[in-house]
C-alpha cells in the first residue's frame, strides 16, 4: 500500500513480462504431434463436451464459444442443456492441478462412455493425466517470481487461455473456416 504509482506501474510491467515470458515457454514446448491429434478429434467427433472448474471453467467456456463459432456442436459441461456424452464424442477438460474430485468424475464417466477425452493440465502425474485419451501437459515449473507476479494458477489459466484461442486458429484452417463464417455463428447478445 505503500507503493507510490511508479512502483505500481514497474510491478505491472514486470507481471506481464514474466507471464508473458512463461506461457511462450509452456506452449513451445508442447509436441506438435499433440497439437494435431487434438484438432483432429476436435474436427472428426459429432460433439464435443468442454469442462473445467473455477477460473479453469471460464476459460472452457470461451473455448466452447469459439467451438461453436468455428461450425462445431460444442456444450459446457453443467449447464441444463448440455445432453450426455456418447461414444465417439470428444470431451475437452481443463485442470491445473489435475486432481479435482468433479474434474475426475466427469473424466470417469467420459471414459465409460467411451468418448475421447482430451485433458490440458499442468500436472501430468495427476489423475486426471492418467485418464486421458490425450494429455496436453502445459508444463509451468515453480519458481522465485511465479507467486509475485501470478499468485495462484494465474500461469495456468493464461497458458490455456492462449493455447485454446490457438487451436481454434488451427480448427479454422482445418474446417475451411473464416473469421466471416465465425461472425455468421456469433450469438447474438442483448
Amino acid at each position: 500500500m505503500g507503493e507510490s504509482a511508479t512502483d505500481r506501474a514497474e510491478t505491472f510491467r514486470h507481471a506481464q513480462e514474466y507471464i508473458g515470458r512463461r506461457v511462450s515457454e509452456s506452449l513451445k514446448a508442447i509436441d506438435p504431434a499433440l497439437i494435431e491429434r487434438c484438432i483432429r478429434i476436435l474436427t472428426e467427433a459429432p460433439v464435443t463436451f468442454v469442462y473445467g472448474a473455477g477460473r479453469s471453467g471460464i476459460i472452457g467456456r470461451a473455448f466452447a464459444m469459439r467451438l461453436v463459432q468455428a461450425g462445431i456442436t460444442a456444450y459446457v459441461i453443467g449447464e441444463s442443456v448440455t445432453p450426455i456424452v456418447r461414444k465417439g464424442d470428444a470431451t475437452f477438460l481443463l485442470s491445473g492441478r489435475g486432481e479435482s474430485y468433479a474434474s475426475i468424475q466427469t473424466a470417469n464417466i467420459v471414459r465409460r462412455q467411451g468418448a475421447e477425452l482430451i485433458v490440458v493440465t499442468a500436472r501430468p502425474s495427476s489423475k486426471l493425466a492418467h485418464a486421458a485419451s490425450l494429455l496436453i501437459v502445459l508444463d509451468l515449473p515453480e519458481d522465485a517470481e511465479r507467486k509475485r507476479f501470478a499468485p495462484l494458477g494465474t500461469l495456468f489459466e493464461s497458458a490455456s487461455l492462449r493455447f485454446t484461442d490457438s487451436l481454434i486458429a488451427a480448427v479454422l484452417h482445418a474446417r475451411g473456416e473464416s473469421e466471416e463464417t465465425m461472425q455468421s455463428r456469433h450469438a447474438i447478445m442483448v
